[in-house]
């Protein structure tokens, strides 16, 4: 299958999800995280994405969820990728990438590259657990390890891979009504994936520190990384 080059801002949005439950105040919490991720209780992951390629095995990679502690309320850790680059150019998402052989695990990948890419140090994360591996339709799977970022750290983007790093409340993103579907429709197919703008006015207001000067437009978080943050909301609303 041809990928079909579209404009994800400019599609339509078909329906939100201002119909599901809200997840409880006290989940978004790093204590009702750590007791979240303590239970078992059953959930059912609902994202997936087309897959453009199926004569090629995935790509391993992980990325990291980290939820930052602050005054506020927990927030998460974002970056907008560097437009030259060739996977996902110019997209909001996870700090994460590719596994290599020399990482012990998902975790290890979700940290080395964390580290790499935003320059946060790895001792600064709590790791409460992952959720499960997410395909991407470029063909990755990508484990989403969901951390802790516990202040105080500092943070240098690399400017090979990273233009901005930034946060978003996480109430935000787990209120399913900011949970847009949005559809693609060309000749043989069609795509649907979920997004979840985010006011660039309202990031400078919510958090002061990782906003952009440039307030003309939304963070459009889409996507993969959209994909991943509504399974978050399916393991919390459980």
């Amino acid at each position: 299958m041809t990928r079909p080059v579209f404009e994800p801002e400019s599609l339509p949005v078909e329906s939100t999800g201002a119909d599901l439950p809200a997840v409880s105040a006290g989940r978004l919490t790093p204590d009702g995280l750590r007791a979240r991720f303590d239970q078992r209780l059953p959930w059912t992951p609902e994202a997936v994405e087309v897959r453009w390629r199926t004569d090629v095995d995935p790509r391993v990679a992980a990325v990291l969820v980290g939820l930052v502690v602050r005054e506020g309320g927990l927030t998460v850790l974002l970056t907008q990728r560097a437009d030259h680059l060739n996977d996902h150019a110019g997209q909001v998402s996870f700090p994460g990438g590719r596994h290599e052989p020399f990482d012990a695990d998902a975790t290890a990948t979700a940290l080395r590259e964390a580290q790499e890419e935003v320059g946060l140090d790895p001792s600064r994360v709590e790791v409460l657990g992952a959720l499960p591996d997410y395909l991407t339709g470029t063909g990755f799977r990508v484990t989403p390890v969901v951390g802790l970022v516990h202040p105080p750290f500092t943070l240098e983007a690399d400017s090979l891979e990273v233009a901005e790093v930034f946060e978003v409340p996480l109430s935000f993103l787990m209120d399913p009504a900011h949970h847009e579907v949005r559809v693609f429709r060309w000749e043989g197919g069609e795509r649907r994936f979920f997004a979840m703008p985010y006011p660039r006015e309202r990031a400078q207001r919510d958090v002061p520190h990782g906003a952009s000067h440039d307030l003309g437009s939304d963070y459009f978080i889409w996507g993969a990384t959209a994909g991943m943050l509504r399974n978050v909301y399916r393991f919390l609303a459980a």
